[in-house]
């Protein structure tokens, strides 16, 4: 056992360490009051977890919270362990983008060493979530990405990522599976609106992106 391994973290200590770790990812400043918004808990009780995180040399709080090496390996781990449980949902078991989201919430607390490994192998060694989103520890290698909103209109576009600020919008993940907005997928950007809507063409079907979600989705030009 690595001097970075425990027998076992509560949930709650791996569910801010993941947040925290995936606002990071996104590019945003990891503060309190944005890990109360992601979580949809108080800042009192972010103030109270921050403590308790500190403690066991997770986290170093200032300005702005960052992960310790050993808050970083238990982020790591839990987020692999999410990402892969999706994609297993998703790809095995068929369940939609926003249930496996749901449910690989609950499964990443639980899947050992063992299942992980027996996961990656049935899954033929994925580098990223359905979503896109890497799966740490796998080598994933991102490509040029550029943000949906960028691409000029009459150009082609591959999707690429869907990041995690995405998939805690009520009823985006819905959204962009059923409009197939979703890694792989070859569109056009037809129109864009001075408000960030961007209207794109995507197998034959044109599809309005909100400008929220058009600055957020990732893909690559061409």
């Amino acid at each position: 056992m690595s001097e970075y391994e425990s027998p076992e973290w509560h949930p709650a200590f791996e569910e801010y360490c993941e947040t925290i770790y995936e606002l990071g990812e996104d590019d945003l400043d990891v503060i309190q009051a944005r890990i109360a918004e992601r979580m949809e808990v108080s800042r009192p009780a972010v103030s109270e977890m921050a403590k308790r995180l500190e403690a066991e040399g997770l986290i170093e709080s200032g300005r702005k919270i960052t992960l310790t090496e050993k808050g970083m390996h238990l982020a790591e781990t839990v987020v692999r362990r999410h990402r892969l449980a999706e994609c297993f949902l998703t790809d095995i078991l068929g369940l939609s983008w926003a249930d496996a989201h749901q449910e690989a919430g609950k499964w990443e607390h639980v899947i050992s060493p063992t299942v992980e490994k027996a996961m990656m192998a049935r899954l033929n060694d994925p580098t990223t979530c359905p979503h896109g989103n890497p799966i740490p520890g796998s080598g994933y290698e991102a490509p040029a990405l550029v943000a949906l909103d960028s691409i000029e209109v009459g150009s082609d576009f591959t999707v690429q990522r869907i990041p995690e600020e995405l998939e805690f919008a009520e009823g985006m993940l819905d959204f962009l599976e059923q409009a197939s907005i979703t890694p792989g997928s070859v569109g056009t950007v037809t129109a864009m609106s001075p408000d960030g809507t961007a209207t794109v063409s995507i197998d034959g079907n044109a599809v309005g992106v909100g400008g929220f979600a058009s600055a957020r989705i990732l893909v690559s030009a061409g």
